[in-house]
C-alpha cells in the first residue's frame, strides 16, 4: 500500500492486483491524494492535472463503491479548484452524459451514482465559476430522480445539497424545482432518502426566501408528514430543518414580512394536535373522538420546537421565556392531546422535554431563577382558577371535570419542570425562597389539595426537589406537611396530597448528606393514626389506607438506624393488616362486599409495599426473628391468591399480587417453601394467560438481553441527547401500539420515595405484575424437585403448541424470560444443582428454539441468550455440540430471514458461556456459515445479525482466530467498500467486527513483517472508510477502532490527523459521536497531552461553536463539560483536563491560570442589558437585512457564558491541582525573590512561576468562596485553604520580616471560614483580624455548649456532631500552633492585651488559655467518644446506650466519619494541655456539653471526681491518649493523612516531656515494647522524612524514660541497702543476670531493631546480605541528603543510650551490635566526600563512640572484661578498615580522631595491648608524613590531647615513638619555609604539641625538652632585613613564635638564659626580633594618638541589638 502514496496512480501495480486488492489500493491512493493536493505546489498540480483527470475518470467508470466514490468526488473537485478550473466543464459534461445514460443494468448503477456524487462535489468547490451550466445539471438530476431507486434518490439529494452550497444565491432559478423534488423525497419510504432530503432543504432555506414566507405553512405540514413512521435520524434532521425555517421566519434575513413567535408556535401546535393530516381528515377524526396523531410526529415537533428556540438564542429566550412557556403548556392541556391516558402521558413528556431542553440548558442560573418564579406564578394562577368556582356557588362558574382535566396536565408539566430547575440550581435556588413575592413553597404546597392525583403527586415531587436542592428546608417542610395533614384529616385530597408530600420528602433524605432529625421518624405515629382511623369514614378509607402505608414505606428509606426504634410497632401493624391465621382467612372470605374487599386489598398491598421497602433499605435489621414474625402475614397473603375477585376490584387485586411477588423475591425461598404449590399454580396462570398484555413481557426481556447484543435491536437511544423523548419511541413504542399508557407517577405512588433524581415513571400494575411473576418464578424454580420442573416445562410447551399467531406471543415472551431467569440463577449458584437432568435441558431447548424463530427481534435476541445459558447450565459437551449442530442444520436449510437471524446470533452467544472455542473444526464451520450469511445482500437484516455474531466469535476465539484473521479482514474491507450507505446497521456491524479483529491481534500489531503491515493497513483503511460515513454511529465505531489501534500500536496511528477529527466530532450534535471522540482523546492525553493540545489548535477555524483559537483545547473542553449531562462523558472530559494539567501545567502556567480565571469569573447576569435591545427590535416594523437577534453575542470578551456552578467548581479544583503540580517542580514557584531573580536571568525563555500569579490565585479563590452556590463555595474555600498552607511562609522580598500573603488579608478575611488555617499560618498581622477570629471561635464554642438546650431542628443529630467537632478541631489547631512560639517571654494577661500584642506565640496562647478549662473537658469527651466508636464490632455492647458526649445512639454510624476527620488535632491539643498542666487535675466546674457526659468521662464530672483519685484520673487520661494513638499507628490506612500521623507522634512526644507519664510508661515494660513495635512498623511503611524523624525522637524519649526508671531503681536499691559502693555495681536493667534480651519483650531489642532499620535503609552497605560483602569492602556509598543525615544522627544517639538501660550482662549482649553499627556508620562516612552535612554527622558519630567508650558498664565488675575484649575488637576492626588498600581516599583525620577517642576514653585494658598500640602509633606516623598540611595540623592536635589527657601507660609509648619525629618535623620547618596559612597552622599546632609534651614530662626531663623547644621557636624568627621582604605566612609564623617565646621565656628563665648564653647567634636573632617588635608598637601608638584627640565627646550608638 505504500506504492499508492503518490500523486499519480501507479497503474502498473494496480493492474497486477486482484479485484478486492485493487479496490483497496485505489481507495488508499484517493485518501492520500486528498491529503496531498492542498499541500502540493500548484504548478505540479497543473502539470499533472490532465493525467490525473484521466485516471480519476477511469476510476469513475470502474463502478466504485460508496466510500470510493465519495473520495473520488472530493479529489476531482479539489483538483479543479487548486489546478486549472476551466477544464471542469468537460468533467461536468461527462458526468451529465453518464447520468442521462439509458443503461439501467445493475452493474452500471455504481458508475451513475459516482457521476452524481462527482457532479455535486465539483459544483460545491467551483460554484459560480461554472456559469449557468448548473441549470442543466440540476435538471438532469431532477429528471433522473423520477425513475431512480432509493440509492439514486439518496445520492441526488446529497448532490443537490452540495450544488446549493457551492452556488449560494446564484441557484435561485432552480429553487422551486428543487423544492418540489425534495417534497416528495421528504416523505420517501426510505429513511436515508428522507434524511438526505432534509439536509438538502436545510441548505435550500438559506437563500430560498419563499420557504419561510409564502410556503411556511406547507413546509410545516410537509415536515409533519415526514415525521410519521420515521426513525431517530430522520426526526433529528427534519426537526433541525423545521426549527431553522421557523426561526428564519421569526427573524428574517431579508426585508420580508415577519412571522411572530406566536404564529410559528401555532403552526407547531397544529401539527402536534392534528398531525400531518388534511383539515377534513382531522375534522372527521375529531368528530369520531379518535386521535390520528402518532407519537413520531409529536416527538419530532417537540425536537423542532427546541431547535427553534436554540436558533433564536439564549438571549432571546431570557427575554421571552414567559411566552414560550405559555405556548408550550397549551399543548399539554388541549383536549386533543388528552383523549386517552396514553395521549396525555405522551404529550406531557413532550412538553417536559421542551421545557427541560430550553429553560434547563440554555439559561444561566439567574435566568433560571427568574424562570422558576414565572412557573410559580403559573401554578398560582391555575390554582386560583380552580379555587374560584369552589368559592362561588353559581351554576355558571361551577367546577367541572373538563376544567380539572385541562388544568391537571398543565400543572403536572409545570411542577415537574419547576422541580427540575430547582434541583439543577441547587443552593442557588435559595433566592427563589428568600423572595416573599415568589411564595414558591406556599404555592407548591397549596397544589397538594388539587382534585387530581397526578397533580398532587407532581407537587409532592416538586417539594422533594426543593428539599434536595435546599436541604435546610427539608425538616421544616416535613413538619409543615405533618401539621397540615393532622389539621385536614377529614379531606381525602389533603390526606392523599400531604401523605405523598411527606413520603417524597423522606425519600429526599437519601440525597441530603446532613439528613433530618431522628424525631422525624415519628411519622410512624402519623401513619398509624391514619391506618387506625381508616375504617371510621368509608369516604376516606382508601385514601387514609394508602397514605398510612405510603408513609411507612417512606419511613423505611431512612435506614435501619431510624427504623429499629419503630420496628416492633411496624411488625404489629403488618400483623394486623392480615388475618391472624389461615383459618380466620377462610372465615373472612365468606363476608364483605366489593368495597370492603377493595379497602382490605388496598391495605394489604400497602403493607406488602412497606415490607418491600423494609427489605430493601433495612437489610441490617432483617434476621430470623423478623422473618418468623412475618411468616403468618405472608402465608395469609399467599392464601389470598386463590381468592377470585370481580371486575370491580380487578386492578387492586392485580396490585396485591404484584406487591406479594416483589416481597417474596427479596426473602429466602425456604421461608415460604411450604407454599410453593399455591405460588407456582398462580404464577403459571399469570404467565400463560393469553389475555395477558404483551407489554410486561417486552419490558421483562430487556434486562435479560446481553448488553453486547442490544445493538442488533436498533440504535441505542441511551446515547442520544433526546433520550427523554426517544424512550417512548424505542422502549414504549410497542406499549403504545398495544394500548398500554406510558408510565406516570400516579400508576404507583409508592415510587415517589425511591432514590432517584429523575421523576419515576412506573407502568400500570398490569405490566409490572408479569415482570414480578417471571422474576419470582426464576427464584423458585431452581428450588423445586426435578419431577415438578419437568411437569411445569411440559405444561409451558403444551400451552405454546395450542396457541398460534399473535396469541402465542405473550406466553412465549414470559416462558423465555422465566426460563432464562431460572438458568441464570442456577449458574450463579443461587440454588441447588437441579437443572442438569437431560429431560429438563431438552424441554428448555425446545421452548427456546421455538422462540429463536420468532418475528420479534427482542424475543429472538433473548432466546439466543437463553440458549447459551442453558448450554452453560447443562455443562455437557455432547449437549453443547448437539445444540450447535441444530443451528448449523437450520441455517443450511432455512430460507426465512427470521430463522437465519436467530440461529446466526445463537452461534455467537453459544460460545459466550462455553469457556471459549475449543475446536478448530467447529470454529471453521461456524465461520463458513457466518461468512456466507454476511454476504447475503438480499437481506441486510440477516447480514447485520450474522456480522454481529461474527464479532462475538472473533472476541471469544482468542489466539485460535489468528489463522482466520486475513480472510476476515478481506471480507470486512470488501463489504465496507461495497455496502450502500443507507444500510447503516450493516456498516455498524462491520465496525464491530473490525474492532474485534484489532482486539484479537492485540500487541501483535506492533510487530514487523509484510503480513502484519498489511493487517495494520487494513485496519487503517477500514477506519478511514467508516470515518467517511454520514452515520454518527459508524463514525463513532471508526473512532473506537482507531483508539484500540492506538492502544496496541501507537506508532502506527497518525495522531496529527486524528486529533483534528476528534476535535470536530467533539462538537457534534450526536451524543454517541461526542462520547467516542472524548473517550479517544482521554486515551491520547494519557500519553501525548502536549502534542494533542498543539494539534488541536490547527482546527480552530473548523469549530464554529468552540473558541479553541483563544483558549485552546482546554477551553473547548470546559465549554463541553458545562453543556453535557451524560455522567460518563463528563467524567471523561474531567480526566482529559486532569491529564493535560499533569503534563503541560508548568510549561503553560499563565494559560491555565487565565483559563481557570475566565471560567470562575463568568457572570450569569450578562443578558440584563440585552433584553431592552431585544424588545426594541421586536417593536420595530422594518429591519435591516443583516438583522439577526438569534445570532447576537455577549459583549464580554470571555468565551464562556452562563457556565454552571459545577463547571466553575471543577475549575477551582483545577487550581488546586495546578498548585500541587508546581509543588513537585521548581522551588521558585513558592519563593518570590527567587522567582523574580530567575525571571530576570532567563528573560529570553519566558519562565513563569506560580508565586508571580498569587494575586490571581487569591482572586479566583475569593470569587469561588463568596459565591451563593454551596458546591462552588466549598471548592473555593478548599482552594483558599490550599493557598494559605502553601504560601503562608513565603517572604515578601520588598518588605523584610513580612510574608507575601499579608497584602491579601482583606480578601481572605472576607471570604474565609478556615479560621484555624488562617490564624495558624502566621500571616495575620491585623489586630481586627485577630479580634474577629477570637470572637468567631468563642461564639462557636458557646454555641457548641448550648447545643443541648437548643437542638438542631434542620438536620440530623450527626450534623451537630460534625459542627461541634469542627469547632473543637479549629481550637485544637490554634492551640497546636502555639507550641513552637510558646517559648517567648510572658505577655499580656487579658484577651484585649493579647490582641494588642499581635500574633506572637504568647499572644495566641493567651487567647486559648482563657478557654482551656472548657476546651480540655470537651476535647477529652470527644476523644473518649472516638475511642469507643472505633472499637471492633464484637465490643459494640460497650457503647453507651444513650450515646456519647457529642452523638446520639441513633447516629452512631453517621457520626463516625466526623470523629475520624477531627480526632488527630484534638488529640494533639489535649496532649499539649496535659503537658502544660503537668498532669495535675484541676476541676473548675463541669463544662456544658451538648449531651450528658458518659460515666467514663475521664474525671470531668464533679460526681466522678469525688470518687476517683487524681492518680486514677491521670491514668485514665494517659491510657485514653495512648490507646487512641497506638491503635491508629498500629495499622494506619493507606489513605491516612500524614498530618494525622504527625499529630499522633507529637502528642506522644508531649506526654513524654512530662515526668509523670514518662514514669508510668517506663514502669510498664510491655507498653513500652508495644509502642516501639508500633513505631517500627510505622517507620517501615512511611517514607516521609518528617515522620521518621518524629518517630526517632519519640524512641529517644522512650529510651530516656527507661534510663530514668533504671536509675531510680538503682538509687532506691542503694538507699534501701545503705551501700553507696553499689553505685558502681548496677544490678538493674534489661538482661538482669543472664544478659538475655527476648524479642518482643525487650525494650532495648526493639529500639536496636528500629535503629537498625533506619541505618540500613540509609546506608545499605551496613548489611552484608544487601550488599553481598562486609562493611569496608563494599561498593562506593551513595551521598546522603540532609534528612538522611538527620535520621542517622538520631539513630546513633539512641544507640549510645541503650547500654545504660541494660544490666551489665545485658550490655554485653547488645554491645557487639551497637559497636558494629557505630563503627560501620563511621567507616561509611569517612569514605565519602567531605561536606558540611557529613561533618556534622561525623561529629555525632564520634560523640556516640566517646559515650560508648566511657560508659559505666565498661568499668563494672561483671562486665569490664567482656567490654574490654569487645572494644579491642572494635578498635582492631577500625584499624583493619583503615589498612584496607581498596580505600585510599578516606578521611584520615576522622579515622585518627576515632582512634584518639579510643585511646583517651577506653580503659587501659583496651589500649595498652602492644599490637594495637603499635598499629595506632603507625597511623599517627603515617598522618605526620602526609603532604596535606590540614591532616598534619589535626594530627598534632590529637597528639597534644594524648600528651595532656591520656594515662601514662597510654601516652608514654606515643611520646617515645613520636616525640623525636615531632621535633624533627619542627626543626625542618625552618628550611621548608611554610608557604600557606595551612602550613603555618600545622607548624604552630606542632609547637603546641611539643609544649604539651614539655608540660607532661617529668620534672627531671622537662629542662631538656624546654631546651629543645626554645631553639625551634627562635629559628622561626626573621632578621631585620628579611622581615620587610617576607611573605605573609612567614610573617605570621614569626609573630606567633615571638609571642610564644615571650610567654615561655619567663616560665623557664634559667633554661632560657642558659641557651642565650651558650648560643650568641640565637641571642642576636632574638634581640633583633624584639627590637623590631618594640619599634612597631611605638609607631602604632604614635599614629593612634591624634585620632583619639579628635574624636567627638558624644558617641552615637549604631548597634541596637
Amino acid at each position: 500500500m505504500e506504492k499508492a502514496h503518490s500523486l499519480l496512480l501507479n497503474e502498473e501495480v494496480c493492474g497486477q492486483l486482484g479485484e478486492h486488492q485493487k479496490a483497496q489500493f485505489i481507495f488508499e491512493w484517493l485518501s492520500f491524494l486528498k491529503k496531498l493536493l492542498p499541500a502540493a505546489d500548484r504548478a505540479d498540480i497543473k502539470h499533472n492535472q490532465k493525467r490525473l483527470v484521466e485516471q480519476l475518470m477511469v476510476v469513475l467508470i470502474g463502478s466504485p463503491g460508496p466510500p470510493t466514490r465519495q473520495l473520488l468526488a472530493q479529489c476531482l473537485s479539489l483538483l479543479y479548484r487548486l489546478g486549472d478550473p476551466f477544464s471542469a466543464s468537460l468533467a461536468v459534461d461527462k458526468c451529465n452524459d453518464i447520468i442521462l445514460s439509458k443503461d439501467d443494468s445493475p452493474s452500471f448503477l455504481p458508475t451513475r451514482l459516482a457521476a452524481i456524487t462527482c457532479l455535486g462535489a465539483i459544483y460545491e468547490q467551483l460554484g459560480r465559476l461554472l456559469g449557468n451550466t448548473f441549470t442543466v445539471a440540476v435538471g438532469n438530476l431532477l429528471k433522473m430522480m423520477k425513475n431512480a431507486e432509493s440509492q439514486g434518490r439518496y445520492e441526488i439529494m446529497l448532490s443537490i445539497e452540495k450544488i446549493l452550497r457551492g452556488l449560494g444565491v446564484s441557484a435561485v432559478p432552480c429553487h422551486r424545482d428543487i423544492y418540489k423534488a425534495a417534497r416528495f423525497c421528504l416523505t420517501d419510504r426510505s429513511m436515508s432518502v428522507r434524511c438526505a432530503a432534509a439536509r438538502c432543504l436545510l441548505e435550500l432555506q438559506r437563500e430560498a426566501v419563499f420557504l419561510w414566507t409564502s410556503e411556511l405553512e406547507n413546509v410545516a405540514t410537509l415536515c409533519f408528514r415526514a415525521f410519521e413512521g420515521s426513525n431517530y435520524n430522520v426526526r433529528v434532521m427534519v426537526s433541525k430543518f423545521l426549527g431553522t425555517v421557523l426561526a428564519a421566519a421569526i427573524v428574517p434575513r431579508q426585508s420580508v414580512k415577519r412571522t411572530s413567535f406566536a404564529e410559528a408556535m401555532e403552526l407547531l401546535s397544529g401539527g402536534f394536535l392534528r398531525g400531518g393530516a388534511s383539515f377534513l381528515r382531522a375534522s372527521g377524526d375529531m368528530l369520531k373522538g379518535t386521535s390520528s396523531v402518532s407519537k413520531d410526529i409529536r416527538v419530532g415537533i417537540s425536537q423542532a420546537c427546541v431547535v427553534l428556540v436554540s436558533c433564536l438564542g439564549s438571549e432571546w429566550l431570557e427575554a421571552n421565556f414567559p411566552a414560550l412557556v405559555a405556548q408550550v403548556l397549551e399543548l399539554a392541556s388541549h383536549p386533543r392531546t388528552t383523549q386517552t391516558a396514553s395521549d396525555s402521558a405522551c404529550s406531557r413528556r413532550c412538553v417536559s422535554f421542551i421545557l427541560r431542553a430550553t429553560l434547563g440548558t440554555m439559561l444561566g442560573p439567574k435566568a433560571q431563577v427568574a424562570a422558576a418564579k414565572e412557573l410559580c406564578s403559573l401554578v398560582g394562577k391555575q390554582k386560583k382558577a380552580l379555587d374560584a368556582p369552589v368559592s362561588d356557588c353559581s351554576m355558571e362558574t361551577r367546577l367541572n371535570v373538563a376544567d380539572v382535566a385541562a388544568s391537571q396536565h398543565t400543572l403536572v408539566c409545570v411542577l415537574q419542570e419547576l422541580g427540575s430547575l430547582v434541583q439543577g440550581l441547587g443552593s442557588s435556588a435559595d433566592s427563589l425562597l428568600q423572595e416573599p413575592s415568589a411564595g414558591a413553597l406556599d404555592t407548591v404546597t397549596s397544589v397538594l389539595l388539587h382534585p387530581s392525583a397526578s397533580v398532587r403527586l407532581a407537587a409532592a415531587w416538586c417539594l422533594r426537589c426543593f428539599a434536595v436542592a435546599l436541604p435546610a428546608h427539608l425538616s421544616m417542610l416535613v413538619d409543615r406537611c405533618g401539621e397540615r395533614l393532622n389539621a385536614l384529616r377529614g379531606s381525602s385530597e389533603a390526606v392523599a396530597g400531604y401523605s405523598a408530600a411527606i413520603a417524597a420528602l423522606l425519600g429526599a433524605v437519601q440525597h441530603c448528606p446532613l439528613g433530618v432529625p431522628h424525631a422525624k421518624g415519628k411519622v410512624r405515629i402519623l401513619a398509624e393514626e391514619l391506618l387506625r382511623s381508616a375504617t371510621q369514614n368509608s369516604r376516606l378509607s382508601i385514601h387514609r389506607t394508602q397514605g398510612g402505608w405510603l408513609l411507612l414505606s417512606a419511613l423505611m428509606t431512612l435506614g435501619g438506624a431510624v427504623v429499629v426504634h419503630h420496628l416492633p410497632r411496624v411488625l404489629l401493624l403488618w400483623k394486623c393488616a392480615f388475618p391472624l391465621s389461615v383459618q380466620e382467612l377462610h372465615t373472612e372470605r365468606s363476608r364483605g362486599d366489593a368495597f370492603t374487599w377493595h379497602v382490605a386489598l388496598e391495605a394489604r398491598a400497602g403493607a406488602l409495599c412497606a415490607m418491600k421497602s423494609f427489605f430493601l433499605y433495612c437489610r441490617d435489621l432483617v434476621n430470623e426473628e423478623v422473618i418468623d414474625r412475618l411468616h403468618t402475614p405472608l402465608a395469609c397473603a399467599v392464601a389470598l391468591l386463590t381468592q377470585s375477585y370481580g371486575n370491580q376490584i380487578k386492578n387492586v387485586a392485580t396490585t396485591f399480587r404484584w406487591r406479594l411477588y416483589e416481597v417474596l423475591t427479596l426473602i429466602p425461598p425456604k421461608t415460604y417453601e411450604g407454599h410453593f404449590g399455591t405460588l407456582l399454580k398462580q404464577l403459571v396462570s399469570d404467565l400463560t394467560v393469553v389475555e395477558n398484555s404483551v407489554s410486561s413481557g417486552l419490558m421483562l426481556l430487556l434486562p435479560f438481553c446481553h448488553p453486547n447484543d442490544m445493538s442488533v435491536l436498533g440504535p441505542p437511544v441511551q446515547d442520544t441527547d433526546h433520550l427523554f423523548l426517544e424512550e417512548q419511541v424505542f422502549n414504549w413504542g410497542r406499549l403504545l401500539q398495544l394500548g398500554v399508557p406510558i408510565g406516570s407517577l400516579e400508576c404507583d405512588p409508592f415510587t415517589i420515595c425511591k432514590k432517584s433524581l429523575d421523576v419515576p415513571v412506573p407502568l400500570p400494575a398490569a405490566c409490572p405484575v408479569g415482570i414480578a411473576a417471571a422474576q419470582l418464578f426464576g427464584v423458585i424454580f431452581p428450588h423445586i424437585g426435578a419431577s415438578r420442573s419437568i411437569q411445569i416445562l411440559e405444561q409451558f410447551s403444551e400451552c405454546l403448541k395450542q396457541l398460534k399467531g399473535p396469541r402465542q406471543q405473550s406466553p412465549q415472551i414470559h416462558v423465555v424470560s422465566i426460563t432464562l431467569s431460572s438458568f441464570a440463577l442456577q449458574h450463579l449458584g443461587c440454588s441447588p444443582n437441579v437443572l442438569v437432568s437431560e429431560h429438563v435441558c431438552r424441554l428448555g431447548l425446545g421452548l427456546l428454539l421455538r422462540a429463536l424463530e420468532s418475528s420479534d427481534d427482542l424475543l429472538r435476541c433473548t432466546a439466543a441468550e437463553g440458549l447459551a445459558r442453558l448450554v452453560q447450565v447443562a455443562n455437557d459437551s455432547a449437549f453443547s455440540v448437539s445444540t450447535m449442530q441444530i443451528s448449523f442444520e437450520k441455517l443450511k436449510t432455512a430460507r426465512d430471514a427470521m430463522s437465519r437471524m436467530g440461529h446466526a446470533l445463537a452461534l455467537g452467544t453459544l460460545y459466550r458461556y462455553m469457556g471459549g472455542i475449543g475446536s478448530p473444526q467447529h470454529l471453521s464451520a461456524c465461520l463458513g456459515i457466518l461468512f456466507t450469511l454476511s454476504q447475503d445482500s438480499s437481506s441486510p437484516e440477516v447480514q447485520m445479525w450474522a456480522l454481529h455474531s461474527l464479532s462475538l466469535v472473533i472476541d471469544l476465539a482468542g489466539p485460535m482466530y489468528h489463522a482466520h484473521v486475513e480472510p476476515t479482514f478481506t471480507l470486512v474491507l470488501r463489504m465496507l467498500l461495497t455496502v450502500p450507505p443507507a444500510h447503516v446497521e450493516v456498516l455498524q456491524s462491520l465496525g464491530r467486527c473490525l474492532s474485534a479483529l484489532i482486539t484479537a491481534l492485540g500487541p501483535d500489531l506492533q510487530g514487523e513483517g509484510p503480513l502484519l503491515s498489511a493487517l495494520r493497513t487494513s485496519c487503517l483503511v477500514g477506519c478511514a472508510v467508516m470515518r467517511e460515513s454520514h452515520d454518527c454511529l459508524v463514525q463513532a465505531q471508526a473512532i473506537t477502532s482507531l483508539q484500540q489501534l492506538h492502544m496496541f500500536a501507537p506508532r502506527h496511528v497518525n495522531v496529527a490527523n486524528l486529533v483534528p477529527c476528534l476535535c470536530v466530532n467533539m462538537c457534534s450534535s450526536y451524543l454517541s459521536l461526542r462520547k467516542a471522540a472524548v473517550a479517544c482523546l482521554r486515551q491520547l492525553t494519557q500519553r501525548e497531552a502536549v502534542e494533542v493540545s498543539d494539534y488541536a489548535v490547527t482546527v480552530a477555524k473548523e469549530l464554529p461553536h468552540v473558541t479553541i483559537k483563544e483558549r485552546g483545547l482546554e477551553g473547548a473542553l470546559f465549554i463541553l463539560l458545562d453543556q453535557e449531562m451524560d455522567p460518563q462523558l463528563r467524567q471523561d472530559i474531567q480526566e482529559i483536563l486532569g491529564h493535560m494539567l499533569s503534563s503541560v501545567t508548568v510549561a503553560r502556567l499563565s494559560h491555565w491560570l487565565k483559563l481557570c480565571k475566565d471560567v470562575l469569573s463568568v457572570s450569569a447576569d450578562f443578558a440584563a442589558t440585552l433584553r431592552a435591545d431585544v424588545n426594541e427590535r421586536e417593536d420595530e416594523k422594518e429591519q435591516a437585512d443583516d438583522d439577526s437577534i438569534f445570532t447576537c453575542k455577549s459583549e464580554s470578551s470571555s468565551p464562556f457564558i452562563n457556565l454552571r456552578c459545577s463547571t466553575r467548581a471543577f475549575a477551582a479544583e483545577c487550581v488546586c491541582r495546578i498548585i500541587s503540580q508546581c509543588e513537585n517542580g521548581d522551588p521558585a514557584h513558592f519563593h518570590m525573590a527567587l522567582a523574580q531573580e530567575r525571571r530576570l536571568q532567563d528573560s529570553t525563555t519566558e519562565q513563569d512561576f506560580l508565586v508571580l500569579h498569587l494575586a490571581d490565585l487569591i482572586c479566583m479563590a475569593f470569587m469561588a468562596a463568596t459565591d451563593h452556590n454551596s458546591q462552588l463555595r466549598m471548592s473555593g474555600l478548599h482552594t483558599l485553604l490550599v493557598i494559605i498552607r502553601k504560601f503562608a511562609a513565603v517572604p515578601e522580598p520588598e518588605f523584610p520580616g513580612h510574608v507575601i500573603l499579608e497584602q491579601y488579608q482583606a480578601n481572605v478575611r472576607t471570604s474565609s471560614t478556615q479560621l484555624d488555617a488562617w490564624i495558624s499560618s502566621g500571616v495575620v498581622s491585623d489586630l481586627g483580624d485577630l479580634r474577629r477570629v477570637h470572637h468567631l471561635l468563642t461564639s462557636s464554642l458557646i454555641r457548641v455548649q448550648a447545643a443541648k438546650e437548643v437542638p438542631c431542628q434542620q438536620y440530623n443529630e450527626s450534623t451537630t456532631t460534625m459542627e461541634t467537632l469542627a469547632v473543637l478541631k479549629a481550637w485544637a489547631e490554634v492551640r497546636a500552633h502555639t507550641v513552637p512560639l510558646a517559648l517567648c517571654p510572658p505577655g499580656p494577661s487579658t484577651v484585649e492585651e493579647s490582641v494588642g500584642a499581635g500574633l506572637t506565640g504568647d499572644g495566641l496562647l493567651k487567647l486559648v488559655q482563657a478557654d482551656l478549662p472548657t476546651l480540655s473537658r470537651l476535647w477529652l469527651a470527644a476523644l473518649q467518644d472516638y475511642a469507643l466508636l472505633t472499637l471492633p464490632q464484637e465490643y459494640a455492647h460497650w457503647l453507651p446506650a444513650a450515646g456519647g458526649a457529642f452523638y446520639t445512639a441513633e447516629t452512631v454510624d453517621s457520626a463516625r466519619p466526623h470523629y475520624c476527620s477531627a480526632w488527630a488535632p484534638i488529640l494533639h491539643a489535649t496532649a499539649l494541655w496535659l503537658k502544660s498542666t503537668g498532669f495535675i487535675v484541676v476541676d473548675d466546674g463541669p463544662a456544658n456539653l451538648s449531651r450528658p457526659v458518659t460515666p467514663t468521662s475521664m474525671g470531668q464530672s464533679t460526681s466522678l471526681a469525688s470518687i476517683q483519685s487524681p492518680e486514677d484520673v491521670n491514668t485514665d487520661r494517659l491510657h485514653l491518649i495512648l490507646g487512641i494513638t497506638m491503635e491508629f499507628l498500629c495499622s494506619p490506612h493507606s489513605d491516612a493523612q500524614m498530618e494525622d500521623i504527625i499529630s499522633c507522634l507529637h502528642a506522644l512526644q508531649s506526654l513524654l516531656d512530662v515526668p509523670w507519664p514518662r514514669s508510668k510508661i517506663s514502669n510498664d515494660q510491655a507498653l513500652s515494647v508495644e509502642l516501639l513495635s508500633v513505631l517500627h512498623r510505622l517507620i517501615v511503611t512511611r517514607e516521609s522524612a518528617s515522620i521518621q524523624l518524629a518517630v526517632l525522637e519519640l524512641v529517644h524519649q522512650v529510651v530516656c524514660a527507661a534510663q530514668e526508671h533504671v536509675k531510680e531503681k538503682r538509687h532506691s536499691a542503694e538507699v534501701d541497702d545503705g551501700a553507696a559502693e553499689k553505685e558502681t555495681l548496677p544490678e538493674f536493667g534489661e538482661g538482669r543476670d543472664t544478659g538475655g534480651l527476648v524479642p518482643g519483650k525487650s525494650l532495648v531489642f526493639g529500639a536496636l531493631q528500629l535503629c537498625l532499620c533506619i541505618l540500613v535503609r540509609k546506608l545499605p552497605q551496613l548489611s552484608p546480605k544487601l550488599m553481598g560483602s562486609v562493611p569496608g569492602h563494599s561498593m562506593q556509598p551513595q551521598p546522603l541528603s540532609h534528612s538522611d543525615c538527620t535520621l542517622v544522627s538520631a539513630a546513633l544517639s539512641i544507640l549510645s543510650d541503650l547500654p545504660s538501660v541494660c544490666s551489665p550482662e545485658g550490655s554485653i549482649s547488645i554491645l557487639p551490635s551497637v559497636l558494629y553499627l557505630v563503627i560501620g556508620v563511621l567507616w561509611e562516612l569517612v569514605r565519602q566526600e567531605p561536606e558540611a552535612l557529613l561533618s556534622a554527622l561525623l561529629s555525632v558519630a564520634l560523640q556516640v563512640l566517646r559515650v560508648l567508650l566511657s560508659s559505666p558498664m565498661a568499668h563494672a565488675e561483671k562486665s569490664q572484661h567482656a567490654w574490654a575484649h569487645l572494644l579491642r575488637c572494635a578498635l582492631s576492626t577500625l584499624l583493619d578498615f583503615w589498612d584496607s588498600e581498596v580505600h585510599s581516599g578516606v578521611n584520615e583525620v576522622s579515622l585518627l580522631t576515632a582512634v584518639t577517642i579510643f585511646l583517651l576514653s577506653a580503659s587501659a585494658k583496651v589500649t595498652t595491648v602492644s599490637s594495637l598500640q603499635t598499629r595506632c602509633i603507625a597511623k599517627f606516623k603515617g598522618c605526620l608524613q602526609s603532604k596535606d598540611p590540614v591532616v598534619v595540623s589535626r594530627t598534632y592536635q590529637l597528639l597534644q590531647s594524648l600528651f595532656q589527657s591520656a594515662a601514662a601507660d597510654v601516652s608514654v609509648p606515643f611520646v617515645q615513638a613520636l616525640g623525636g619525629t615531632l621535633v624533627e618535623h619542627l626543626q625542618a620547618a625552618e628550611k621548608r619555609q611554610p608557604r600557606s596559612t595551612d602550613e603555618v597552622q600545622a607548624v604552630l599546632e606542632g609547637v603546641r604539641a611539643l609544649e604539651a609534651l614539655v608540660s607532661a614530662a617529668e620534672e627531671e626531663h622537662r629542662a631538656q625538652l624546654t631546651a629543645v623547644l626554645l631553639p625551634i621557636l627562635i629559628s622561626f624568627l626573621l632578621d631585620e632585613n628579611a622581615l620587610s621582604l617576607a611573605s605573609l605566612p612567614a610573617l605570621t609564623l614569626h609573630k606567633c613564635a615571638l609571642q610564644d617565646l615571650m610567654r615561655i621565656g619567663p616560665q623557664h628563665s634559667s633554661i632560657f638564659k642558659a641557651i642565650m648564653a651558650s648560643s650568641p647567634s640565637l641571642k642576636a636573632r632574638l634581640q633583633s626580633a624584639v627590637k623590631v617588635n618594640q619599634e612597631s608598637v611605638k609607631a602604632r601608638s604614635a599614629l593612634g594618638q591624634p585620632h583619639c584627640k579628635t574624636s567627638p565627646s558624644i558617641q552615637l550608638k549604631t548597634n541596637f541589638l
